[in-house]
Formats: C-alpha cells, sequence, structure tokens
C-alpha cells in the first residue's frame, strides 16, 4: 500500500478559523527513493491568522494572498494521491499527525467532500517512541534533509527517517503492496 509523508503549514491552530497555507507530500518508495512529490500554496480561508504562525515560515500575510485557491490545490492533491496509489489505499503519516492530519482531513471534506485516506493517519513520533520503548525520544535526528518549514523538505526528511527505522531499526512496514 502506498504511505505518503506529509507536512503542512498553518496560520493559526486550527482549520477553518485559520488557514492552511502550505501543503507538501512525499510518496515514500520501497526502494527508498522519495523524489515523487507534491507542493501547493493555498490562500487564506478566513481573516484571522497568527503572525508568529507565518514567521516560521518567513511569509506574509500580504504574499498568503498570491497562493491558489484551497480547492484547486486541494483538487490537484487529490489527483496526484489517486495517481501515485495506482488503485491501492493511500495512507497517511506525518511527524505532528495531530495537526498535520486535522488540516489535510478538513480542506479534503470542506472543499472535496472526500478524502482519500479515510479516516485514519499514523504518527511518526508515536512510532518511533514505541519502536525504542520510551516517551522521553523522538526521531528527529534521523532525518538527513535539514527541517526548514518547507513542507516538502520536512516531509522528505521524515520520510528519510521512517526509512532509517524500517532498515536499520527492523520496523515492520509494507510499502509493497
Amino acid at each position: 500500500m502506498p504511505w505518503f509523508m506529509i507536512d503542512i503549514e498553518a496560520d493559526g491552530p486550527i482549520p477553518g478559523d485559520y488557514s492552511m497555507i502550505e501543503l507538501g507530500a512525499v510518496l515514500i518508495d520501497p526502494e527508498g527513493k522519495l523524489d515523487v512529490t507534491f507542493h501547493g500554496k493555498l490562500r487564506p480561508i478566513s481573516d484571522k491568522y497568527m503572525k508568529e504562525a507565518l514567521n516560521v515560515t518567513l511569509t506574509s500575510r500580504a504574499d498568503t494572498f498570491g497562493y491558489d485557491h484551497p480547492k484547486h490545490v486541494m483538487e490537484r492533491f487529490f489527483d496526484w494521491i489517486v495517481e501515485n496509489s495506482k488503485g491501492r489505499r493511500a495512507r497517511f503519516i506525518s511527524d505532528n499527525n495531530g495537526f498535520d492530519w486535522m488540516f489535510v482531513c478538513w480542506y479534503f471534506w470542506h472543499f472535496l467532500e472526500k478524502n482519500p485516506f479515510g479516516h485514519s493517519s499514523t504518527n511518526l513520533g508515536s512510532l518511533y517512541k514505541g519502536m525504542v520503548g520510551t516517551m522521553f525520544e523522538n526521531f528527529k535526528h534521523l532525518r538527513i534533509t535539514p527541517h526548514t518549514h518547507n513542507p516538502v523538505e520536512d516531509a522528505k526528511g521524515n520520510a528519510e527517517a521512517l526509512l532509517h527505522m524500517i532498515k536499520e531499526m527492523g520496523l515492520k512496514f509494507d510499502l509493497k503492496s
């Protein structure tokens, strides 16, 4: 089954009141290639925003008004997922899926009335904590690509960490079916 590492950037803490402004995804290839990516920049959907959230991405509110309409980005993202799933069930994984999933799921249902990932997601951080047997460790040292708040680069770094967990730490994970 195809797994997609997802990362988003937002201008606030919750969808609807605030906006997802960037979306990045990487298809996790069974051979370890991470060159099939998606990137979208989304125009705000509300008047509310937090300047400190935009500062993380080095983005201004004015910049975001030049981004694409969210429905168009989500349509492209949906098509990209379907194309790269090749008829199989798509799986969603992210570093902080409580945050990333909340926005992606809300945007899919709000704009398209469907979600190609269904109703579930996987949290990379929790997966790692379970593997090492403690809630006091994190996987972030396993990334190769630096964490920059560019959602494609961050998704790629997280995918690299997952591949390390599979190849070097023995995580049983089906990337082929």
